[in-house]
């Protein structure tokens, strides 16, 4: 697909057991690797802007090909190209929307709408 710009790895998290007093214990692994894609910020809602509101940045991507196993909470981290504004920068995703195309045909993709995830208490 052409105005592909960037490429993600994909990091699937599951909760495999607790700890001593029953906290969960994510634990992550990578899915793929060097996904192709295209990566688009979108602009926060001029609307909730001018009441003062804190709004949420949202982000978008299309990946290639659309017969990936996606999930919501899964990650995407953006790992090339190196010189990228979000590069090495992690993406919660919080919805998935898959074409209409049929799985085999060349031009199917995957929506992904996404956050941006930051560790609590991180050094980012």
């Amino acid at each position: 697909m052409a105005g592909n710009n960037v490429r993600f790895d994909l990091w699937h998290f599951t909760f495999p057991s607790d700890d001593d007093v029953g906290g969960a214990q994510p634990s992550g692994t990578v899915l793929y690797t060097s996904i192709q894609g295209r990566f688009q910020a979108q602009p926060a809602s001029q609307l909730l802007l001018q009441q003062g509101l804190e709004t949420e940045r949202t982000y978008t991507a299309w990946l290639i090909p659309g017969t990936l196993n996606v999930r919501e909470r899964d990650e995407l981290e953006l790992v090339e190209p190196f010189d990228h504004h979000y590069h090495g920068d992690r993406f919660r995703i919080i919805r998935v929307q898959y074409s209409d195309h049929n799985p085999r045909d060349p031009r199917n993709y995957i929506l992904v709408y996404m956050i941006r995830s930051v560790e609590a208490h991180g050094s980012q």
